[in-house]
Formats: C-alpha cells, structure tokens, sequence
C-alpha cells in the first residue's frame, strides 16, 4: 500500500478527551492505530512528563507517527521535541515558523533534524499564518531543505482562495519535499468561513490529491484531520476512515 494510503489520526480531533488511555480506545474505535501526538494530550516539553503518555500508546498497541504542530522560535530548549519524538519512535515533526524568528528557528532546526534523524514538516494553515501561502513554503523549504519540508493541511490550503489553494497543484509542485499530510476538508460559507465535513465529502478532490501524491513519490507520514464536533468527533472520523479505505 502506497504512504499516500497510510494514515493515522491527529490527536486533536480528541481534544476534549484528556485521558489518554480513553484517547487510544476511540482511536481503535474509529478504526486506526495510529496517531500524530499534539501538546493538549502530552506535554510535549518534558522527556520525562511525555514518557507515561509514550507508554500508554504503545501499551495500546498504537503508534505515535508525528509530534505537532509545533511552533519553533529557535530556543534551544525546543530541542526537547527532537528528543520526544525520538522516544516516541517518531520519524516527523510538524511545525510553524514565525516571521520574526525563522532565520534563527531554521538553521537550529535542520540541525537537530540532522543530529536525531527525524523530518519536520512546515503546516500550511490558512491565510493568517506566516507559511500559509506557497510561495512562503517554498522560501521556507529552500531555507531549510532537505531536513525541512512541507506537511500539506488539503484544508488550510484551500482555506486561502482557489486561485493558489489547490491542493492538487500543491502535491505536484512541492513533490519530493512532502514530509506530512493533514488529510482535511472544508465547505465555505458566504463570508468565507470555513466548516469542517468529512474528508472527501467537501471542496477537496480526495482520489485525484492522493494519485497526485502516489506519483510524485509520497513517503512521509499522513494523518486523517476533522476539527468539528469536539464532544464527539467519532462518527465523523469512521467516516473519513471509510472515505479513505474507499479509494483504489
């Protein structure tokens, strides 16, 4: 099976769920045994803190596939992340820069990406965050390439207008630099606001963007995202699940 048809969950869509034993059960429930971990559910800057929640996955039988979204200043305390990611045997970290500190976020961030081994991946969201647009990733990941990358929200990407928001475009213009994907949808209202709907069902063209990733080689980590629902977003997910395991 193609990385493009490998997914996981992002843990956020369980944000209300605390309990990270109860959080494992769901994700089983919907059908995946695997996640991208965020901070609500460990934190995330503590080896020693994060290693309980670290067991408790793997005593489940679920794999920690990627951190994040983490926000990288260039602190040498967000070292620390690498060193999670690492126990957790995670081989991605998602991330945003900030335009007041990337230049010195960056060059730290390919060396710990060099020194531990594990890809970062800039999260594209939206038109009100630096990194949103690709001519932005673009600068970015010639900046920090190879270690850095993309990892492509479909959602967040069509969030900034269909003009550049092409998700399709996207997965063949920054082929070979995909470290992550988001696995998302939206349908917008009149005003523009954006409401989540199971991936597929949406604005975003799922078999052409997953056949796009097939081909330009995909290999990273992807993740099933649905951000509706907070109390509970299982039905939901089951269906993102089925839309997923519906593509040949």
């Amino acid at each position: 099976m193609s990385h493009a048809k490998q997914f996981g969950v992002q843990s956020y869509c369980f944000r209300n769920t605390k309990d990270n034993a109860e959080l494992a059960a769901k994700v089983k429930e919907i059908g995946l045994d695997s996640i991208e971990l965020c901070g609500i559910h460990a934190n995330l800057d503590s080896l020693e803190e994060s290693q309980p929640v670290i067991d408790t996955y793997k005593q489940a039988g679920i794999s920690i596939l990627s951190l994040g979204v983490q926000t990288f200043t260039g602190c040498d305390k967000e070292r620390v992340w690498f060193e999670v990611a690492q126990a957790a045997g995670a081989k991605h970290i998602s991330c945003h820069f900030q335009i007041g500190s990337f230049l010195t976020a960056i060059p730290k961030v390919r060396k710990w990406s060099q020194e531990f081994g594990i890809r970062v991946g800039i999260h594209c969201h939206g038109g009100y965050m630096f990194g949103g647009s690709p001519d932005e990733l673009e600068y970015l990941i010639g900046l920090g390439g190879p270690e850095i990358g993309v990892c492509i929200d479909t959602a967040w990407c069509m969030q900034i207008g269909p003009h550049v928001g092409k998700p399709l475009e996207w997965a063949k213009r920054f082929a070979g630099k995909i470290y992550g994907i988001h696995y998302k949808d939206f349908v917008f209202e009149k005003n523009g606001q954006w409401v989540d709907t199971v991936v597929g069902t949406g604005n975003l063209d799922l078999p052409a963007f997953v056949k796009a990733l097939e081909n330009g080689g995909f290999d990273g980590m992807a993740v099933i995202e649905y951000e509706g629902d907070p109390e509970n977003p299982v039905p939901a997910l089951k269906g993102c699940v089925e839309k997923m395991r519906s593509l040949v």
